[in-house]
C-alpha cells in the first residue's frame, strides 16, 4: 500500500531552487505547513543588489505570505536551511561543506530558479533558464538518495501549436549548442541571430523553457525527473489566503493599471478562453508530482500540463468585465483616472485608441508638469505599458488547448481528506469571488494599501467618476463646437464642389451634343 502524502514527506529533506519567486515562496510555506513532518528545506539563496543571503532569508521568513505560519506554526522555521550559491556561478557557487552534505541527504529537488522576463536577451535567458538548470541537474546526479526531481517550466513552451500535449516536442535547436554558442558568440552578433533561433517562438523566456525541457530529459534514465508546466501563474485562490500575490506581472499588471485608469485599451480577443492557474493549484501540483515521481520511480519522464483545459472555461473578456467591476468596488486611493476603456480585436482600432487615450494625455499631463516646473513621467510610464501591452498581448489574441490528462490523474492518487489538502481540483472555483479576492490581493500586497483607507478611496474614486464625465461632456461639446463653428465653410466648400460638378456636368453634355 503506498504511503499518503504526508507520510512520504516525512523525513525528506528538499532543495528548492527561486524559494524568493513567487511560486517558491508559497511552495515553501505549504511544505512547512501541510508536510510538518519534513526534515529540512534546503534553499539556494545568492547574494543580490547587496543584500547578503542570510538577510535574504530572514526577508523570506518576514514576507506576508508567511503570515498565518508564523503566528500558527513558528517553530517549523527551523527546518529551513540556508544554501548560499547562484544557479549563474560554476559549480552553484556552493561551499564544498554545502555540497557534501546536500549530496549526501537531499531527497527531492523543486527547481523554479528562472528568469520570467519576456523581453531578457538570449544570451542572460540562456545562462540563467538553461545553464542554470544544467548545474543543477549536474548537481541532482552526483545525489547519493535522490528520489525526485521536478523541474518547473511553462505551458506555453511551444506556441506555434495550437494543442500542447504532456509530451516532449524536440527542440528548435540543440540545447548543448545553444549553451556552446553563447559562451563564445559576442552580443552583437548574438543580438542579430536572436529573432532566427527563437522563431516561432514569442520571447526568448519560452524559447528557453522549450530547449531546456530537452536538456532535461538528457538525465532522466539517471534519477526520476518529471516536469510541470503551469499556464499563466495568477494569484493564490485558498492558500497561504485568498489573493495572495507580491507581483506586477502579466495579468496583475494589467488588473493594477486598469485600476489606476492608466490602461484604457488593449488588443485581446474577448471570446477566446484564458488559460490562468492560481498559484496555489501550481505549487499542490508541484508537490504531488515529485509524490508520484518518487513512488513510480519510472525511468520515462513525465510532463504534467497544470492547466485549466477542459475544467474550468472563462474568457478573457469575462475576466476583463469582472475585473473591471471589482477593481470599481475596490479602488486604489492613487490613481491617475476613473477606470474605463475596453479591449479591441482589430489591431489598428487598439493602436489608434493607443494614441488618443494613452499618449496624447501622457503628453498633456508631462505638458502641464513641465510648465509647473515638476519632473514629467507620464510618457515614460505609458511607454513602459506600451511595452508590457505587447508582451502580454501576444498571448490574449492566440487560443491554445493544452491535454492535461497526467495532472488530472494525481487527483486520484490520493485520498478524499488529501484531495482537500492538496488541492488541484479548480472545477470549483468561482471566478467572481477569485478575481474579487485578486483584487484586493493586489491592492494590499503589492500596492501596500491598507483596507481602511477602502472609505477614503472610494470618496476618491467618485471624484474621478465626476472628473471623467465632466471631461467627457466637454470634448464633446467642443467637438460640437468645432463642426459647427466650420459649417459656413462647410456649406461654401460643398456649394463650390457642387457649381463644379455642375459646370462639369453641362460641360460634358454640350460635347456629346456637338458630336
Amino acid at each position: 500500500m503506498q504511503p499518503s502524502v504526508a507520510e512520504f514527506y516525512t523525513g525528506k529533506s528538499i532543495l528548492v531552487t527561486g524559494a524568493t519567486g513567487f511560486v517558491g515562496k508559497v511552495l515553501v510555506e505549504k511544505l512547512l505547513r501541510s508536510c510538518d513532518g519534513i526534515n529540512k528545506i534546503y534553499l539556494l539563496l545568492r547574494q543580490k543588489k547587496g543584500v547578503s543571503s542570510e538577510d535574504r532569508l530572514k526577508e523570506l521568513c518576514n514576507n506576508k505570505c508567511f503570515e498565518n505560519l508564523r503566528a500558527k506554526q513558528p517553530e517549523v522555521f527551523n527546518k529551513l536551511k540556508l544554501i548560499a550559491g547562484d544557479i549563474l556561478e560554476d559549480e552553484l557557487g556552493l561551499s564544498n561543506d554545502d555540497r557534501q552534505e546536500l549530496q549526501k541527504n537531499c531527497n527531492i529537488i523543486f527547481h523554479s530558479a528562472a528568469c520570467v522576463r519576456f523581453d531578457q536577451k538570449l544570451k542572460e535567458a540562456v545562462n540563467l533558464n538553461t545553464t542554470g538548470t544544467l548545474r543543477v541537474l549536474e548537481l541532482a546526479e552526483t545525489m547519493e538518495n535522490l528520489e525526485a526531481f521536478v523541474h518547473l517550466s511553462t505551458a506555453y513552451c511551444r506556441c506555434e501549436l495550437p494543442v500542447l500535449e504532456e509530451k516532449l516536442y524536440p527542440a528548435m535547436h540543440s540545447p548543448r549548442r545553444i549553451l556552446d554558442i553563447v559562451q563564445w558568440m559576442d552580443d552583437d552578433m548574438l543580438n542579430y541571430l536572436e529573432p532566427k533561433l527563437i522563431a516561432s517562438e514569442p520571447n526568448t523566456y519560452s524559447y528557453t523553457k522549450a530547449i531546456t525541457e530537452n536538456l532535461v530529459a538528457e538525465y532522466q534514465t539517471k534519477f526520476p525527473i518529471a516536469i510541470g508546466r503551469p499556464s499563466i501563474v495568477t494569484s493564490s485562490w485558498k492558500e497561504p489566503m485568498p489573493g495572495w500575490v507580491d507581483n506586477k506581472n502579466g495579468p496583475t499588471g494589467l488588473l493594477i493599471g486598469s485600476g489606476k485608469g492608466v490602461i484604457r485599451t488593449m488588443h485581446c480577443e474577448a471570446s477566446y478562453h484564458a488559460d490562468a492557474i492560481p498559484v496555489d493549484v501550481v505549487t499542490n501540483g508541484c508537490i504531488l508530482i515529485a509524490y508520484a515521481t518518487a513512488i513510480d520511480r519510472s525511468k520515462e519522464m513525465r510532463i504534467y500540463n497544470i492547466t485549466l483545459s477542459g475544467i474550468k472555461k472563462i474568457t478573457w473578456g469575462q475576466i476583463i468585465e469582472i475585473g473591471k467591476k471589482w477593481v470599481t468596488i475596490y479602488p486604489y486611493t492613487l490613481a491617475l483616472w476613473y477606470v474605463g476603456g475596453n479591449i479591441k480585436s482589430y489591431w489598428l482600432t487598439h493602436q489608434l485608441c493607443l494614441i488618443f487615450t494613452h499618449l496624447l494625455p501622457a503628453y498633456f499631463v508631462d505638458g502641464l508638469l513641465f510648465l509647473l516646473g515638476k519632473k514629467t513621467f507620464m510618457v515614460n510610464v505609458q511607454k513602459r505599458i506600451s511595452h508590457g501591452l505587447s508582451v502580454l498581448q501576444y498571448y490574449t489574441t492566440k487560443e491554445w488547448h493544452f491535454k492535461n490528462t497526467n495532472f488530472l490523474s494525481l487527483q486520484k492518487r490520493i485520498s478524499k481528506e488529501e484531495d482537500d489538502t492538496f488541492f488541484t481540483d479548480v472545477s470549483t472555483l468561482d471566478e467572481e469571488e477569485y478575481l474579487k479576492d485578486y483584487v484586493l490581493g493586489a491592492r494590499h500586497y503589492v500596492l501596500k494599501e491598507d483596507p481602511n483607507n477602502l472609505p477614503r478611496a472610494r470618496k476618491l474614486n467618485n471624484i474621478r467618476y465626476v472628473v471623467d464625465i465632466v471631461a467627457k461632456v466637454i470634448l464633446v461639446g467642443l467637438f460640437i463646437w468645432f463642426l459647427y463653428s466650420r459649417i459656413p465653410a462647410m456649406t461654401s466648400f460643398v456649394a463650390s464642389i457642387d457649381n463644379s460638378l455642375r459646370n462639369w456636368l453641362n460641360g460634358e453634355t454640350s460635347y456629346a451634343s456637338i458630336v
